[in-house]
């Protein structure tokens, strides 16, 4: 009976102490409207108000006020940070396999097909060894305008080393030389050696009273002077 008493005083003591009034919680209570919700911008939204951005007259461009066009830059995808983001515990790679390993896995060498002959070892060769491509044979050009330079040189013959001395032919990008055409000869009798010739160059000479000589690609330069 004793206990009981004692229950019955102490459930009022708390009662009293732990006392909480509904009616003043409820004006306290503020209520969260859809408006207030923060949405993410977007990058389409951002080149939207881009678009319509007017810039000030006295704007002057800087290191600190260039900033990159919205949706150009794009943030980079940070893997290996959690399985809710999709790129978690594998980071995209898979499980197993060639490209999934570190290191030099990420990614194979060109041509290579995973062990299979690659196509490269497939079609057919060129016979011959060693199998060379197609190359372009390329020349330094002499033009009619600087056999014209060479008034003093008439009857006489002209090649890549006599332009060279007289300072016309300054540099020689390529070994082999190639005389064209575009214009008239004026210098008579000239005997022109060089590599190769195109057709209004030989024109040009020989209506000048002048020869044209074809010089030997492989030849050296001992040789060419006898040529």
């Amino acid at each position: 009976m004793i206990s009981l008493i004692l229950l019955l005083l102490i459930s009022f003591y708390c009662s009293n102490i732990y006392a909480f009034d509904f009616s003043s919680a409820k004006s306290s209570v503020t209520t969260r409207r859809s408006n207030d919700i923060n949405m993410k911008i977007f990058d389409w939204k951002k080149r939207e108000e881009f678009e319509t951005y007017v810039v000030p007259d006295d704007y002057i461009p800087f290191v600190n006020t260039i900033r990159a066009i919205p949706g150009s830059r794009e943030k980079f995808k940070r893997v290996g940070r959690g399985i809710s983001a999709g790129q978690g515990k594998t980071c995209g790679r898979g499980m197993r396999g060639q490209k999934s390993r570190s290191g030099e896995g990420k990614g194979t060498r060109p041509g290579f097909e995973g062990g299979q002959t690659p196509l490269y070892r497939r079609i057919p060769k060129i016979q011959g060894s060693p199998q060379k491509g197609h190359t372009k044979t390329e020349y330094s050009l002499i033009k009619l305008d600087m056999l014209n330079q060479l008034a003093d040189k008439e009857n006489n013959s002209v090649d890549v080393s006599v332009l060279q001395e007289a300072g016309i032919l300054t540099k020689q990008k390529h070994s082999l030389a190639k005389v064209v055409g575009g214009g008239e000869l004026t210098v008579k009798g000239l005997t022109v050696k060089a590599h190769a010739f195109t057709q209004s160059a030989k024109d040009a000479i020989e209506s000048a009273g002048g020869q044209w000589v074809v010089l030997p690609k492989t030849a050296k330069k001992e040789e060419l002077a006898s040529v």
